[in-house]
Order: C-alpha cells, then sequence, then structure tokens
C-alpha cells in the first residue's frame, strides 16, 4: 500500500504554486494544531461537502441547486460536532469488525463486536481525532510539497515516487507519529498555562520593638536641693 500514489500526485503537479503553497501550509497546521482546532476543521469540511453535495444532486429532487446546497451546507454545519461522533461510532465498529474476520473468523457476534468498537471509538474520541489530524496534515503537507518542487522544476515527483515508494512510506509513518506526539506536548503546555497559579506564602513581618524613651534627669533632693537655692540667693 503506497501512501503517496503517483496517479494523485500526477494530478497534484498541476496545480498552481499559489495553490500548492497554501497545501503546505494547511497540511502544516493541521500536522501540528489538528486536535487543538478540529472543531473548526470538521465544521468546515462537513459544510463544505454537503453544499457541493446539495449542488451536485439538488436537480435530482427538484430544487435549484443554489438553494439546495446553501440549505444542505448550513444543516450539516450546525449538525457537524454531533454528526462526527455517530461517524466515529460506526467507523470504530466496522473496524473492530474488519480486525475479529482477520483474527478470528470463526467467531460469529458481528453485534457485539461492532457495538463494543463503537464505544472504544467514542471512549478514544481525543485519540483518534489527534491521529486522523496527524494522519491528514501528513498527507496533504507532502503532496503539496512534492507538487510545489515539481512545479518548480525542482524533482521530478511523479518519478522519484514511484523510485522511493517504500522510503515515502517510513517518512510518512515518522510524521504520523511525530505530529501525534507535538499535538500532545501542546495540548500539555496549554493545560499546564490554564491551571490557577496558586498564591505564594506572605514574608512573615518582623516587628522591630520601639526605642526606650530617654531617661529623665535625676533631680535634687533634700538638703543638696536647699543648699543650691541658698547660693543661688546669695549670688543674686
Amino acid at each position: 500500500m503506497q501512501l503517496i500514489a503517483a496517479d494523485i500526485l500526477e494530478e497534484a503537479r498541476l496545480l498552481s504554486p499559489l495553490l500548492s503553497s497554501s497545501g503546505v501550509i494547511i497540511g502544516f497546521l493541521l500536522w501540528s494544531l489538528g486536535g487543538r482546532t478540529h472543531r473548526f476543521w470538521l465544521a468546515m469540511s462537513v459544510t463544505l461537502m454537503a453544499g457541493l453535495l446539495g449542488l451536485i444532486l439538488g436537480k435530482d429532487y427538484g430544487m435549484q441547486p443554489l438553494v439546495a446546497g446553501l440549505l444542505l451546507a448550513v444543516s450539516a454545519g450546525a449538525l457537524a460536532l454531533s454528526l462526527v461522533r455517530i461517524l466515529l461510532f460506526a467507523a470504530g465498529g466496522l473496524a473492530a469488525l474488519g480486525l475479529m474476520h482477520t483474527l478470528a473468523p470463526r467467531w460469529d457476534e458481528p453485534i457485539a463486536v461492532f457495538l463494543v468498537g463503537g464505544l472504544i471509538g467514542v471512549f478514544l474520541y481525543r485519540f483518534w481525532i489527534v491521529t486522523f489530524s496527524s494522519l491528514i496534515g501528513t498527507l496533504v503537507l507532502i503532496y503539496s510539497a512534492l507538487a510545489l518542487l515539481d512545479r518548480l522544476h525542482m524533482v521530478d515527483s511523479v518519478a522519484w515516487t514511484r523510485q522511493n515508494g517504500p522510503l515515502l512510506n517510513w517518512g510518512c509513518a515518522a510524521l504520523i507519529v511525530l505530529g501525534m506526539l507535538v499535538q500532545f506536548l501542546w495540548e500539555r503546555r496549554r493545560q499546564r498555562k490554564a491551571e490557577p497559579k496558586a498564591d505564594p506564602e506572605p514574608e512573615p513581618t518582623v516587628v522591630t520593638p520601639p526605642p526606650p524613651p530617654p531617661s529623665a534627669q535625676p533631680t535634687l533632693k533634700g538638703l543638696w536641693a536647699l543648699g543650691e537655692k541658698w547660693l543661688h540667693r546669695r549670688a543674686g
């Protein structure tokens, strides 16, 4: 199985450099931040696909294609986040059926396997979103980069892809795993920043005692005081 197909790349290299560059940027954003911004990408993808489907099938149901596309796009966009869990449940159930048919073909419990696989798919919602966004981002990034290089006459992307198929498969797998790690690290860092920081403990204040009052001069009492008064009178 080739993750980078030469037939698709032969059509992709006909795109303009502007579209190929846009694909590189979109692929990198999906690869690095797809799990964090998956609501936006899901809503946009479901809305676009529903709109195109309405434009194509509008005439078959007696509606104006533009009206059918607009109504179907708005309806699908409003239900996108709910629909994706249903699709994830169905995808998890079908994957479990395929895996069980391969590993244990004699175990005839398709309903139980489908329900268990669907529940696992829903419970691991975050993991599958990160994995899927990393996969799609990697494919879009590599296809767009090879198409851009081919458009700039730097490499014959179709011939190079046919000669290095296993290398591209291993490179895609490595990029997918790396993208998952990057997204998990970004999410962990965001959660740490969002946690409220504990207030630092107040430093103990040292109260310094007030200085002692100045000592009063002792007053002369008794005979000594009387003698001083008599001397002052004689001198006056």
